[in-house]
């Protein structure tokens, strides 16, 4: 008996160890906190983004080595919101996925459609920073069971961004309370990258 208490007991503390590390330590600004890009012009915006890089409440430096860079095609639909595609790297297959993010509030802030069907409490993209052509920052903030996730993208129109652009990202999402260790710029994928 006193054994199997023993079992129990270390299972149990395997499975609080687990909770920890997956739910986040850094808390998700206030909205107030996250720049949102003036005058944004949705029809600019859309087109093919490759993932540069990444950071974000849920990202540690050792996921550098397993994220593969990818894209992200925003098609712009009549009523303003965009059917946003992605194609990813997973082992050695290339995994699509579809969102629709509906206009929310002001210019540049969207949320995901069908949220009930993702098991989302809340859902938010803010355009942060763009110029359209060359980069954009954008935000990304989720609420799953009472826990709030956010991540900030770094997009590039080509695979490379200028060291300055990664320096402004990097000081960026410090600025939202991150670290040098939330932040991760993703391996060039040779396959998947390019058919979104």
């Amino acid at each position: 008996m006193a054994m199997s208490l023993v079992w129990m007991g270390l299972a149990l503390l395997g499975i609080l160890q687990v909770q920890a590390q997956t739910r986040p330590q850094i808390p998700a600004p206030n909205l107030t906190r996250v720049p949102l890009q003036v005058n944004f012009n949705p029809n600019k915006f859309q087109g093919t983004w490759y993932v540069v890089g990444l950071a974000g409440n849920a990202f540690t430096r050792a996921d550098q080595a397993q994220t593969k860079m990818y894209t992200t095609t925003y098609r712009l639909q009549e009523d303003n919101s965009y059917r946003v595609n992605s194609i990813l790297l997973r082992g050695n297959q290339c995994d699509r996925f579809e969102r629709t993010f509906v206009p929310k509030g002001q210019p540049g802030q969207f949320t995901l459609g069908n949220i009930l069907n993702y098991g989302l409490q809340d859902y938010t993209v803010r355009v942060m920073r763009t110029n359209y052509n060359e980069f954009a920052m954008v935000y990304f903030q989720k609420s799953v069971d009472n826990t709030e996730y956010f991540k900030i993208t770094l997009y590039g129109r080509r695979e490379e961004l200028s060291p300055e652009l990664k320096e402004n990202f990097k000081n960026l999402v410090k600025s939202l309370g991150l670290t040098d260790n939330n932040i991760i710029f993703p391996e060039k994928a040779d396959q998947c990258i390019r058919d979104s």
